[in-house]
């Protein structure tokens, strides 16, 4: 559909691009010429699939082992990176998430999504934004939302928040920033089979009553290249 070298000379930064969408993301970025840096919490995995992607398009990925829930680790990940050459894009993907009737929600367990939806994709997107700014370039960001913002969707309060909170900063940050040549952009992908939504939204390997296919207008869940 596009051209082999659309995106060559571009440096992309893929939060959680170790695995499910952000890897498939990653991936069609690589195929397009893009040079990519993908983070998450887990090195290893992190690890493993800047190898495959080595093997397979021989494209060399940077990856960094981040907490996003860090302000000052994100602020240094992101200056290391300018350090070598500017971002031109951003996809905010890291995620969290789990099911919970919203009565028995502690608080830790309302933070420990908050934080990491909420806060971590600010905290990463105020960082790139301001190098950009600071040094008059432009770019691209992207954040994941998900349909329940427009929905809504039982057991998956702090989420759907928090969701709904990059919603907000997504409208904001476009009219803030695109008079500078920031190009800021949100897409709500429906239900994709990833094994990491799969194993903490439902337990059973399938959708659930309330996220049946009947819910769904193509009556069908996403293929990865899709999105």
């Amino acid at each position: 559909m596009f051209k082999d070298n659309l995106l060559k000379g571009k440096k992309i930064l893929v939060t959680g691009g170790g695995t499910g969408l952000g890897k498939e993301m990653s991936e069609h970025y690589i195929q397009h010429g893009a040079e990519v840096v993908i983070c998450g919490r887990r090195e290893s995995v992190l690890e493993e699939t800047a190898k495959e992607f080595k093997d397979k398009y021989d494209s060399l990925v940077r990856y960094e082992s981040l907490d996003i829930r860090s302000p000052q680790d994100v602020q240094d990940f992101i200056e290391r990176i300018f350090q070598e050459g500017p971002l031109h894009g951003l996809v905010n993907n890291a995620a969290g998430n789990f099911i919970s009737p919203t009565k028995d929600l502690s608080s830790r367990g309302f933070d420990a999504i908050a934080n990491i939806v909420f806060h971590g994709t600010f905290y990463v997107t105020h960082a790139v934004g301001k190098k950009w700014l600071e040094n008059d370039l432009k770019g691209s960001i992207i954040s994941i939302l998900a349909t329940w913002v427009w929905t809504g969707s039982p057991f998956v309060v702090p989420s759907a928040m928090s969701k709904s909170a990059l919603h907000a900063m997504t409208k904001s940050l476009a009219v803030e920033w695109g008079p500078h040549g920031i190009r800021v952009n949100a897409i709500a992908p429906g239900p994709f089979p990833t094994e990491g939504a799969w194993a903490r939204l439902s337990p059973k390997g399938q959708l659930d009553d309330n996220n049946s296919m009947s819910s769904i207008a193509m009556g069908r869940t996403g293929e990865m290249s899709e999105l």
